[in-house]
């Protein structure tokens, strides 16, 4: 905080001010907001020497050509923390957040979103003349190093832990040639890297303003339309992608005579290795560090990987493909039936006639093996008896591991309605198996419908049904 005053009291004069720490961003730097009487400025506290000079060097570069980022006001001698001008608070991911929830845009939100993208190609081609990219942090170019880094960042954070079964060498055929048609685009532009809502402001007279440009480097300009128009939890529906992807390629002519078929095709190349680069993000705060922002995030990027399915797969890539298709129904959203009710079926069963199979297509779901738990089966007085009985339930009740067991299932139940009613699910199935699939099986299985149509019974997002498979008798649960 001191060097922040003392830059500050250097640049200003001013001896009566204060200082408002601002929420953090994706990166380690520190913001804070400065107000005193001659007006306000945002203060810089960076962890990365280079990194700061490289934001520096391009604010400076992009100002002289007039491309609207904020203005540097002063800089440390150490080059560690830094003043800029002050763009306000609101960022074009709030301006549109009402569209974002709801899927439609307003005439006013598509008119800021085309604006964006409107100005991306004066920043990828005019930002281009003169820049020197041996300033950028932390590295100069888009290359093969970094794509394939990108890559394997979504087939360690995501592929692997999916459980998806391929084969290591095929895939790193499919990434090689998916690398190689990469680098076919022309490469002689400012790529932002970092193009996305977020990133843009929006002050109070409309014009944006953009930001957090340091990750830039030399690369093709298809990257950044294909980060900004399919960010995952934008929900742009087809036709807005379509209307901003022209907004794109109308002010790009200005800069550069592209052949639009062309261009669309190697776009498309791009929007599957953006999407890619994505899901290893998801999987690494999301399935790894369970950050749950991230975790609810994973349907939406496989949404777009289903629409640019729709449109045709990627035939030089057959394993990538082949891969992509069976993570989209694990980890996308499922289209509902007509009442948008979850189907919950329970079974009980008997390992000896093997696991219930899953009518929904879907593989199945939780497998509980209630054999752990004492078995009254072994005893005279129960053989002819079932977990519907109530001596059975007395029997059992007499064990605390019953109730530990019941608990646990309860748990593991509740934690994975709530998520699938709020991905959109319509599926789920929880079976209970024992060695006849009579006595611990139909129990425990009756204890888990007990406590779903407790908990959920009045509340109308679900449809329970309860199978006793071994005494072919069923019921609905919940209506």
């Amino acid at each position: 905080m001191e060097r922040i005053r003392s830059l500050f009291e250097k640049y200003s004069g001013a001896a009566e001010y204060n200082i408002c720490p601002l929420p953090s961003s994706g990166g380690n730097r520190q913001y804070f907001r400065i107000t005193w009487s001659g007006g306000s400025c945002i203060a810089a506290i960076g962890t990365t020497k280079e990194e700061n000079a490289a934001f520096l060097y391009m604010a400076r570069h992009f100002g002289k050509l007039g491309l609207p980022v904020p203005g540097i006001l002063a800089v440390s001698d150490d080059g560690m923390t830094y003043l800029q001008e002050d763009l306000g608070s609101t960022t074009l991911f709030d301006a549109v957040a009402a569209g974002r929830r709801s899927g439609e845009y307003s005439g006013d939100e598509r008119r800021l979103l085309r604006m964006a993208v409107e100005t991306l190609p004066a920043f990828q081609y005019a930002g281009a003349s003169g820049m020197d990219f041996s300033k950028c942090f932390p590295v100069q170019y888009f290359d093969r190093t970094s794509i394939m880094f990108d890559l394997n960042y979504f087939k360690y954070c995501f592929l692997k832990p999916s459980g998806v079964e391929f084969s290591e060498t095929d895939l790193e055929e499919d990434f090689n040639r998916l690398c190689d048609r990469l680098l076919t685009c022309d490469s002689g532009h400012f790529m932002y890297r970092d193009f996305q809502s977020r990133n843009i402001m929006v002050p109070e007279n409309g014009e944006l303003r953009f930001i957090d440009f340091q990750g830039g480097r030399m690369g093709p300009v298809h990257y950044d339309l294909a980060s900004f128009i399919w960010q995952a939890r934008a929900r742009y529906s087809p036709q807005l992608k379509e209307e901003l992807t022209e907004a794109y390629l109308e002010a790009q002519s200005h800069y550069a005579v592209v052949r639009r078929k062309d261009f669309l095709t190697d776009l498309r190349q791009f929007v599957l290795f953006r999407t890619l680069q994505v899901l290893g993000a998801y999987g690494l705060r999301g399935l790894f560090e369970r950050k749950p922002h991230f975790l609810k995030s994973i349907p939406y990027a496989m949404d777009n990987l289903q629409e640019i399915f729709a449109s045709g797969t990627f035939p030089e890539y057959p394993c990538l493909c082949r891969i992509l298709e069976d993570l989209i129904p694990l980890y996308g959203h499922r289209e509902q039936r007509g009442d948008g009710k979850l189907l919950v079926r329970i079974f009980s069963f008997s390992y000896k006639k093997g696991i219930p199979e899953d009518e929904s297509g879907n593989g199945g779901g939780y497998v509980f093996d209630c054999r752990g738990v004492p078995n009254p089966g072994r005893l005279p007085e129960y053989r002819g008896m079932t977990g519907l009985d109530a001596p059975v339930v007395d029997f059992l009740k007499e064990y605390p591991e019953t109730e530990e067991f019941a608990r646990h299932t309860a748990a593991l139940a509740d934690m994975h309605v709530d998520n699938y009613l709020e991905r959109g699910f319509t599926d789920l199935m929880f079976s209970f198996g024992c060695t006849g699939g009579r006595h611990r099986s139909v129990y425990f299985a009756e204890r888990l419908a007990d406590h779903l149509e407790e908990r959920y019974g009045n509340t109308g997002k679900l449809h329970a049904v309860l199978i006793h498979r071994e005494q072919n008798l069923e019921r609905e649960v919940i209506r």
